[in-house]
């Protein structure tokens, strides 16, 4: 990776810092939200949708609901499932959306949504209104390091690792950790990590932006020490000899909340029946996910060239839930492993949202004083899931009674309680908070 992407990297989060200070607590309650979807069923309105995803397995909802049928099951026979390049190319082709050759909705790092819609990370900071309609999966993602630091065998605790990046420092050697959205998911797991042990993010190494599908390119000639990223791309860096897995994130925040399905609020406004159509048919790909009889089957799905066009035998371990991390290291069914639909790995916890607005302020992306509940409130349209299981004949047992999961406890004994989120946040040596 050349300077070109990192001053990429540098452009896209000064755009999103400008948008973040522009936010005023009252802006999301103006004309763009145009109405909130409540339709209790009734005929589609559309059978039409056009869904964007990166080449990951936490996309393989999207892949197997085309794939097995479910769309068309449930009457969205003119779905298409479309490749995007990068996660900022995601995000412009929402804001496009599919009446100006964009796309109506996407599998997405659960952030995203609320930077789109506040305008937060959006060219001019247009605001573009957008729900999120389910969690895609739970964990799933690592964490890798180069074979430079191979002897380190680095897994959770950074402070090793630390001592090996400030001695490269020292002797003018840049240090380079890598994700692959400034204030998405990988961002924070990677920033949690490194900061966990003492390492600042902001100031001890350089946090860059590469696209998934480049991470284990750009680890080969050396553009960076480490990165966060989901599979197949951490399994491919082993099998070429490259790096090694550090961690899986659910090490860090068991069952931690991942990728979501979104839309843009326009469509779902506008299509509440073709929406729910859509969740439904996401849900029973999940379950069929979920199912480890099919786990051979998904993994041989998402290697098609038209999906994540990667060996099969990248994708398959780690499917099935078998971890070899490269260092000797071997975890056979961990418990770990990515979710697709037990643990009420579909339902979009509003608690979990405001997890990630908070480390989000925490980062300097969105001001102290940006209104995460109100946010939340109308981003986040769990009401739409939970209309979709009911009819859906979802188990009562898989869809919760509250919207929060209550406290949830990190591997270095940090908690966060969504009811008191800054007290959290103000637990937290290391960070960057704007006023």
């Amino acid at each position: 990776m050349g300077s070109k992407t990192i001053k990429q990297a540098a452009v896209s989060r000064r755009h999103f810092i400008r948008g973040a200070m522009a936010l005023g607590g009252a802006a999301m309650m103006g004309g763009l939200w145009t109405g909130t979807a409540r339709a209790a069923g009734g005929a589609l309105e559309t059978k039409k949708a056009k869904l964007g995803f990166i080449a990951l397995t936490d996309a393989a909802p999207l892949f197997v609901a085309d794939e097995k049928g479910f769309f068309a099951k449930h009457g969205m026979t003119e779905v298409e499932v479309l490749k995007q390049s990068s996660w900022g190319t995601t995000r412009d082709n929402l804001v496009l959306g599919s009446q100006r050759n964009g796309i109506d909705g996407a599998h997405i790092l659960t952030p995203m949504p609320y930077l789109i819609s506040s305008g937060a990370m959006t060219a001019n900071n247009v605001q573009v209104p957008m729900y999120i309609l389910a969690r895609l999966n739970l964990a799933g993602q690592c964490i890798s390091v180069g074979n430079e630091y191979k002897d380190l065998k680095v897994g959770t605790d950074t402070t090793v690792f630390k001592d090996a990046l400030a001695a490269k420092r020292a002797s003018g050697k840049a240090v380079n950790a890598a994700m692959t959205f400034p204030g998405g998911t990988h961002d924070m797991w990677i920033r949690y990590w490194l900061a966990a042990g003492g390492i600042d993010p902001t100031r001890d190494i350089s946090t860059i932006v590469v696209p998934p599908a480049q991470m284990v390119a750009n680890m080969k000639v050396g553009s960076m020490d480490t990165f966060c990223v989901c599979e197949p791309w951490n399994r491919q860096l082993i099998n070429q000899g490259i790096g090694y897995t550090a961690n899986t994130t659910g090490e860090l925040w068991h069952n931690h909340p991942e990728k979501a399905f979104a839309m843009r609020a326009d469509y779902v406004d506008a299509h509440p029946n073709s929406t729910k159509a859509l969740i439904k048919a996401v849900m029973e790909a999940q379950m069929f996910c979920e199912d480890p009889a099919n786990r051979e089957e998904v993994a041989r799905i998402c290697a098609k060239r038209r999906w994540i066009n990667a060996p099969f035998e990248d994708i398959v371990d780690r499917m099935r839930g078998d971890f070899d991390y490269g260092t000797g290291r071997v975890v056979e069914n961990s418990p770990q492993q990515m979710r697709y639909w037990k643990d009420q790995a579909s339902y979009p916890f509003q608690s979990h949202d405001l997890w990630f607005l908070t480390e989000n302020i925490r980062w300097g992306y969105l001001p102290r004083d940006f209104d995460m509940k109100a946010w939340v409130g109308k981003v986040n349209r769990e009401d739409l899931w939970r209309q979709a299981a009911q009819e859906l004949g979802v188990a009562a047992s898989d869809i919760p009674a509250s919207t929060s999961r209550g406290l949830e406890t990190f591997f270095d004994g940090k908690v966060f309680d969504p009811e008191n989120p800054m007290a959290y946040l103000d637990s937290l040596a290391i960070k960057t908070v704007r006023s």
